[in-house]
């Protein structure tokens, strides 16, 4: 898996990664103390490297130390969580994978 730093931008909504000049992000949506994770889009020449895993992460980690609540919308993100069960500990009330 690629290590990726990722940055949140607020205006678009949504959480970005530059590799070779391609951005990958993830939309979200924030509600109260829950992010909706709806989308995860990995330019094609960048696929297969590991880089979505690799964003799901680092969001993963930043919901958990602001203290909120996971709603993965997203089959990309979902699917993640089932194959890292550690992350169940953040989904928001209500939600399982």
């Amino acid at each position: 898996m690629m290590d990726v730093s990722i940055s949140e931008n607020k205006d678009k909504k949504r959480f970005e990664t530059k590799v070779e000049g391609k951005t990958a992000f993830i939309e979200y949506i924030r509600a109260q103390e829950s992010v909706y994770l709806t989308h995860t889009e990995v330019p094609k020449e960048l696929e297969g490297k590991g880089i979505a895993s690799s964003m799901v992460k680092q969001v993963l980690i930043q919901i958990k130390e602001e203290g909120n609540k996971l709603v993965p919308l997203c089959p990309f993100v979902a699917a993640y969580v089932k194959r890292h069960p550690e992350w169940k500990e953040i989904l928001a009330k209500g939600y399982n994978v």
